[in-house]
């Protein structure tokens, strides 16, 4: 993640000084101006679906689809950071409505109540351009850095990716991609395993010459993550994107985060 925003660990202590002492949307949550508050849980450091920009203020691509759900829905956005870490306490505990922050939804099929997928995502690795790497085999006795907890992570340690990740001369876990990509600048690690949406705002927002290698380390789909028993409010947002598709908004917010090749319509 860029420069110009704060790492997943000030985030993380954000989170615990923001936590709002009310579940979710639907349940005892009303504002002082009498709405339903929708408590959008994200990582802020997650650009360009969710982080915080240089005036302080969070911002992104799932929040601005946020945004317009609760406008159409007059529910009152509330974006609470949380450590992604701890992001299925939150939900079940109440203290976030969802998880809308780049969520993958595959391998978890069965641990939420999820909308329709709404973005195409793979897994990628991001090297210096100068690097000389240029396939997985070049990665063999390379050190690789992923975000922990990450669909990166996850696909690393399947069976069907073992080799790749025992070729490797170490496997990198780091708080966040502003780390990883410090590390790769100052060589001490040689690729990065990531999101290729993230990739491509990490890569345009930097000085450095990078390249995403050809191969895709996985293939993914984003979607919302709500509880088990919350399809309720699952299927309002539903139907809300629903109708942003059909008007054109969700394309118009896709657009303006660049996001128009890797969404769902």
């Amino acid at each position: 993640m860029k420069n110009t925003f704060m790492k997943r660990t000030f985030a993380a202590a954000a989170a615990m000084t923001m936590l709002l002492p009310f579940a979710g949307c639907g349940s005892d949550s009303a504002s002082d101006s009498g709405k339903e508050k929708f408590i959008v849980g994200f990582d802020a450091a997650f650009p360009p679906y969710g982080y915080q920009d240089e005036s302080g203020e969070y911002v992104g691509f799932d929040l601005d689809l946020a945004a317009e759900v609760c406008k159409r829905n007059d529910w009152e956005l509330v974006k609470q950071p949380i450590d992604w870490n701890a992001k299925d306490m939150e939900l079940n505990s109440g203290t976030i409505s969802c998880i809308w922050n780049g969520f993958t939804m595959n391998g978890r099929e069965n641990d939420y109540a999820w909308t329709e997928p709404y973005v195409d995502n793979s897994q990628v690795f991001v090297v210096k351009a100068d690097s000389g790497i240029a396939t997985f085999d070049d990665l063999a006795g390379k050190g690789v850095a992923v975000q922990t907890d990450s669909s990166a992570e996850d696909a690393l340690e399947e069976d069907e990716n073992k080799a790749l990740t025992d070729s490797f001369k170490e496997l990198v876990v780091v708080s966040d991609y502003n780390t990883a990509f410090m590390n790769l600048d100052s060589n001490a690690v040689d690729a990065i395993a990531m999101d290729i949406g993230v990739a491509n705002y990490q890569m345009e927002s930097r000085d450095g010459d990078y390249v995403i290698l050809d191969t895709v380390l996985s293939a993914e789909q984003y979607a919302i993550g709500f509880a088990k028993d919350n399809t309720e409010l699952r299927d309002k947002v539903q139907k809300t994107l629903d109708e942003m598709r059909e008007d054109g908004t969700f394309a118009e917010i896709a657009e303006k985060w660049d996001l128009s090749d890797s969404v769902i319509q």
